[in-house]
Formats: structure tokens, C-alpha cells, sequence
């Protein structure tokens, strides 16, 4: 069947085994981009996490499909990977602090707004990986290309459900959605080619940079809380101290 500027599908072994490889692509890479929307949207109140979700994601899967004919270009320019590892790193220890279960903080309300920039931001930087995937395997063709990055939605949706409901119950899942954020960041960030080029990194060197980050999201985000506390506790003895003794 000829759809045009979309290409064609046709009914022999390439196109099933390319749409094959797609579906099964999709399935393997939605994991990361569901850790990141399931701890965006933990914060919401629990009527708005589904809008989070689904705005969230479908921003991001649009962005996709436009940034996918640019990105095999731009993953060799100097410093895309690096900046993009560093971004992340940092909504890693952002999303940890903000998910992370500690009530001797006030933590500010995160709006559906706040959520989808950051899902966005974050899905747009470590998608790299599916972009490729999905556009190497579609062979050029723009049909299974859109149905490739369209049917990455529901995978990412349905996961990102499971996921926010699950660190409800479970609060140990956003420590290791953390570390899962912080690998991918140092991956980024060690496989960049002004890094390559510097350090020429070993497959042992790229694994203990992927260790060191995801320990490290986690670290950095404990001590940035232990500091608020301890300036949230500053605050409230000036404030207590400042208060007119009473006869």
C-alpha cells in the first residue's frame, strides 16, 4: 500500500520484521523515559498525575519526531552528549529531592505545569537512544518511523502509571529511579566524542562513570536535603528569637 511522502506497507518479511524490531525497541528503551515522567509527576495530587502523564509524554513524542532527522547529526558535534548528561544529572538529584519521602521539610507543590517541563526536557535529552533505534530500524521508511515513535506513548503511559503508584507504596523504587537517571547521565557524559577524543574511555571505565553517577544523584541529593534542613532550622531559631517576649 503506497501512502505517499509516508512510504508504503507491504506485506513481505522486511516490513514485518522491521515493524518487529520497532515494537520490541520500544518495549526495551520506554524504561528510562518512564522513571523520569513516574518521578515527575509523583509530587501531583494524585487526579492530576494521569494529565501529567499523558501531556508529558505526548509533548515529548512529538518533539521526538521532529528531532529524529536531526539527531544522527548532532550526537557527533562536541559537547551535545556532555551538556545533556549534565542536564540530566541534575533533574536526577532534582526529582530525588523533590520524590524522596522526608517530612522535617516543607516541600513546594509541583503544578502540571512544572511537571511536563521537566518530563519534556529530560525525555527530549536521554532519547537519543530511541530515536536511533527506531530510525535505523523503520529503514527510511516514514510510516513505520511515526509508528515506531507514536507507539512509544502507551509503553511510556502505561509504565509511568505503574511506576508513580508503585513509589507511593514502595519509596525504595525513587532511589533506584535516581540511580537509573544518574547512569544515564554519565553514560552521556563519558560517550560524548569531546570525551572520547580526551579520554579514549574503556567499556570498565564507561561502567564505573555510570556507578559513580548514579551513586553520586543519590549522595548529592541527600546532602542538599540535610542542608535545607539545617537552614530551614537556622530560619525558624532567627524567627524564634526575633519574637517579642511575652509577660
Amino acid at each position: 500500500m503506497d501512502l505517499g511522502i509516508l512510504g508504503t506497507i507491504t506485506l513481505d518479511w522486511n516490513f514485518a520484521s522491521a515493524l518487529f524490531s520497532i515494537i520490541i525497541i520500544d518495549l526495551i528503551l520506554a524504561g528510562d523515559n518512564a522513571v523520569v515522567i513516574a518521578m515527575a509527576v509523583r509530587s501531583l495530587p494524585h487526579e492530576q498525575r494521569k494529565k501529567g502523564i499523558l501531556f508529558g509524554a505526548g509533548a515529548a513524542v512529538l518533539l521526538r519526531v521532529i528531532l529524529t532527522f536531526f539527531v544522527a547529526q548532532l550526537l557527533q558535534v562536541s559537547f551535545i552528549k556532555l551538556v545533556g548528561g549534565i542536564l540530566i544529572t541534575w533533574i536526577a538529584v532534582k526529582l530525588f529531592m523533590e520524590g524522596v519521602p522526608d517530612e522535617s521539610i516543607d516541600k513546594e507543590a509541583t503544578t502540571i505545569g512544572q511537571a511536563i517541563k521537566l518530563i519534556v526536557i529530560a525525555d527530549i535529552t536521554m532519547a537519543t537512544d530511541n530515536m536511533l533505534a527506531v530510525g535505523g530500524a523503520s529503514q527510511g521508511n516514514l510510516f513505520l518511523l511515526l509508528f515506531g515513535l507514536g507507539l512509544s506513548i502507551p509503553f511510556v503511559v502505561f509504565t509511568s502509571n505503574l511506576l508513580s503508584m508503585l513509589m507511593d507504596k514502595y519509596p525504595a523504587i525513587i532511589y533506584i529511579g535516581a540511580a537509573i537517571l544518574g547512569k544515564v547521565g554519565g553514560e552521556m557524559i563519558i560517550t560524548d566524542p569531546f570525551t572520547e577524543r580526551l579520554l579514549a574511555p574503556g567499556k570498565a571505565t564507561i561502567y564505573m562513570v555510570e556507578a559513580v553517577f548514579a551513586a553520586g544523584v543519590i549522595v548529592t541529593g541527600k546532602l542538599l536535603l540535610k542542608w535545607k534542613i539545617v537552614r530551614a532550622a537556622k530560619k525558624e531559631h532567627i524567627h524564634d528569637a526575633d519574637k517579642p517576649e511575652e509577660d
